[in-house]
């Protein structure tokens, strides 16, 4: 039972202890938050926000995102340095090792200048074959691509009208001989009479017209019998020159005449033969000298492709005038063509040597490369590093892959290959070298003893 003192306002508690107003609002403020902290039988706690939570633990997550960045960040930076130097690293070691390359020598020897132009093969001879009479052809004597000889038969053509013909007039010839013969007996009669004045001075006179008449009379028949043996022969054609035959044109059985277009066969002359090529105007004065003091001039043919020679013939002679639209002149070089390389309008390559450089110093082509101040090969000093040299290029063999040069001497070494990879002061190595070097030597074989 509390107790009020009376005139304080206060309350008293049991024991008489007076209660201030703060002391009883605070206790009702604690008691209020411990009845929402303790549960409840029965009542159910709402989750807790997890947008509310403490401002240090924020903190550190940030703090910890940020750190794995820049461990991430620092880690790649790492990687790539540690690459880049891997890479110099690499290159430093590459430029200090020797490169592998192929070493020929500079030799001394001789080369040809030549000069270049595109030609066709012509026969020495291309013959059309026709018929010079009118009939039926019999036969043909010749295989298509067949190589006939001069004089061979190509084909007959029907005879027989032109016998009758050859034996007709061999019959008026001998009829009007035998008139001749008989005119030449009454003349020497005539004379014997004239002497003894037995018959007048004028019928002597008109037997000696008879006679010349019969004369000119039998040699009009000798005309017209070696008339009909001329078209009798024709009959039988004839190769006119050695020479390839091409592809038939007319069969057998087909009626021919002289005045047709189209010929029997075609024969072109193969061996030898000639190729027509054209060079420039400006290569005369190199040519002309040495063909006028009977020199031969070589000529080597070549394929179109210009690659793979075909033989080797010389200078036959010079069209005797230039072309005015090309400037350039004609030039006909003759091949014994034994083996046939040549062949009737084939276009090749041809090459005409016009001078002879001796002593020269002669390198590969392919060793030849060429830089803005002009050409150059890498030298190999002794050293076994290379450097390069200038060279002026004097002329080229395209047909050996040689090429004449000023500025080396006879017996230095050049690179011939791995160009690519080379650049001045570069080492390297002979390809033979190194071969020698990885073979293994004769006492270091494998063996596996048997005891």
């Amino acid at each position: 039972m509390h107790n009020l003192r009376p005139g304080t306002g206060g309350v008293l508690s049991e024991r008489g202890a007076p209660f201030s107003a703060e002391l009883m609002t605070d206790n009702k403020e604690k008691t209020a938050a411990l009845d929402q902290a303790r549960p409840l039988p029965g009542r159910i706690l709402p989750p807790p926000d997890p947008a509310r939570k403490p401002g240090h633990l924020g903190w550190f997550i940030a703090g910890a995102v940020i750190l794995l960045i820049a461990a991430g960040i620092f880690w790649q930076l790492h990687a790539r340095a540690k690459a880049q130097a891997g890479a110099n690293a690499s290159r430093a070691a590459a430029a200090m090792q020797a490169i592998p390359v192929t070493i020929t020598n500079v030799v001394k020897g001789d080369i040809g200048e030549y000069v270049s132009g595109l030609g066709m093969v012509t026969p020495v001879y291309t013959v059309s074959v026709k018929s010079r009479v009118d009939g039926q052809l019999m036969t043909v004597n010749y295989q298509e691509g067949q190589v006939v000889k001069a004089g061979d038969s190509l084909a007959e053509i029907d005879p027989r009208p032109y016998q009758a013909a050859l034996e007709q007039a061999q019959g008026q010839y001998i009829r009007d001989n035998a008139l001749l013969t008989n005119a030449l007996i009454d003349l020497k009669r005539y004379q014997v009479a004239l002497a003894s004045n037995a018959i007048p001075e004028q019928q002597l006179a008109t037997q000696q017209a008879t006679v010349h008449q019969y004369e000119g009379t039998v040699k009009l028949d000798q005309a017209q019998i070696d008339s009909a043996q001329v078209n009798l022969d024709y009959c039988h054609i004839a190769s006119p020159i050695t020479g390839r035959v091409g592809l038939r044109l007319v069969d057998p059985g087909n009626i021919v005449h002289a005045t047709d277009s189209n010929p029997l066969a075609t024969i072109a002359q193969i061996k030898p033969i000639t190729v027509e090529f054209t060079v420039a105007e400006d290569y005369l004065p190199r040519i002309l000298p040495p063909l006028r003091q009977g020199q031969k001039l070589a000529v080597e043919a070549y394929d179109r492709t210009g690659t793979n020679k075909l033989t080797t013939g010389s200078v036959l002679t010079l069209d005797n005038q230039i072309d005015p639209s090309t400037g350039t002149v004609k030039i006909r070089a003759q091949f014994e063509n034994e083996d046939e390389a040549l062949f009737p309008n084939q276009f090749v390559n041809a090459r005409l040597l016009v001078a002879l450089d001796h002593d020269a110093m002669l390198v590969p082509a392919q060793c030849i490369q060429r830089n803005p101040e002009g050409s150059f090969v890498y030298l190999v000093k002794p050293d076994q590093t290379v450097t390069m040299k200038q060279v002026q290029i004097r002329t080229t063999d395209a047909s050996t892959g040689v090429t004449a040069v000023e500025g080396v001497q006879a017996g230095d070494p050049i690179v011939a290959d791995n160009f690519n990879r080379l650049q001045e002061g570069a080492k390297v190595i002979s390809r033979q070298a190194l071969k020698a070097e990885n073979q293994p030597s004769g006492g270091q074989g494998h063996h596996r003893g048997g005891g």
